[in-house]
């Protein structure tokens, strides 16, 4: 239905194709048969086709794995996002909800068989759910991956509905589902510190939400999933929303994971190699200034 929409929409615009960037899915359930599902070649080369029938294009600019398929071998569902480039179905091919060691496995297998290889994740990303802080955030910036942002609100609980003496109105999503889990302790402290930060600056909870994940330097865009105008343009004007340093401090303080190992472990044992790197780069960014 949404791609449906969307072809619609497109058409009904008359929007400039190279000023529309489309990006859709694949992965799911499509149909009770073996190949109606997943991330196996057959899946992937019918369903580039029924939404580029629903689209009304020609194309499409990236094209995801909404999931991991343990069914397919990793080298077949390269293989045939490489069969889509080529043609010319596809222009760039991401993924969704992997983890950090199956990206880095697909990307290897990419390079080594002359594949295309992912150009982003889109991933679940939030003040309320810093996870991928550990494993994929230093992925995308070792290998240069965009991140598009899902549930960037917590399912709503970031929205300002929530918090610990309000828990939404009725008809509101967490209400009937909720999703994605959080801890629910560590969620009211961020939402305090959210509270109060708006309060300050005299806008909503969600914007502020909205514009510390836009500070992130991993961040490329943020899917946002209003149901009204309203919401939608307090979410847009996220994008003009500077936080100040003491404002992401004070989020960061509230919402940080706590230490894991290796991570501990690896700060401390880099520290020494950190500090004689930074030591070196000092002089030369001193002569570098104006």
């Amino acid at each position: 239905m949404a791609e449906e929409l969307t072809g619609r929409a497109l058409q009904a615009l008359g929007a400039a194709r190279d000023q529309v960037v489309i990006a859709t899915k694949v992965h799911g359930e499509m149909g009770p048969g073996p190949n109606q599902r997943g991330a196996s070649r057959g899946h992937i080369m019918d369903s580039v086709k029924a939404s580029l029938k629903r689209l009304q294009l020609d194309h499409i600019d990236l094209y995801q794995l909404h999931g991991f398929d343990p069914a397919t071998p990793m080298e077949e569902t390269i293989g045939a996002l490489d069969s889509l480039v080529e043609q010319g179905l596809v222009r760039y091919v991401g993924v969704s909800n992997w983890a950090a060691w199956q990206i880095a496995r697909a990307l290897g297998l990419a390079e080594r068989l002359n594949r295309a290889k992912f150009v982003s994740t889109q991933s679940y990303y939030t003040l309320a759910g810093r996870d991928i802080e550990r494993e994929i955030v230093p992925l995308i910036a070792s290998e240069g991956l965009g991140l598009l942002v899902w549930s960037p609100l917590a399912g709503g609980l970031l929205s300002g509905k929530y918090g610990r003496n309000k828990q939404g109105e009725e008809g509101s999503r967490r209400l009937s589902f909720d999703f994605p889990p959080v801890a629910m302790e560590r969620a009211y402290a961020v939402i305090d510190a959210l509270e109060v930060v708006a309060a300050a600056r005299g806008t909503s909870v969600a914007r502020v939400a909205l514009a510390w994940l836009l500070h992130q330097p991993a961040v490329s865009s943020v899917i946002i999933g209003a149901k009204t105008m309203a919401q939608l343009d307090d979410n847009i004007a996220a994008t003009t929303l500077a936080l100040d340093s003491s404002e992401l401090a004070a989020l960061d303080q509230v919402s940080r994971l706590p230490p894991e190992y290796p991570g501990w472990m690896s700060e401390r044992m880099a520290a020494a190699r950190l500090k004689q790197m930074a030591d070196a780069a000092a002089p030369r960014e001193a002569a570098a200034q104006p």
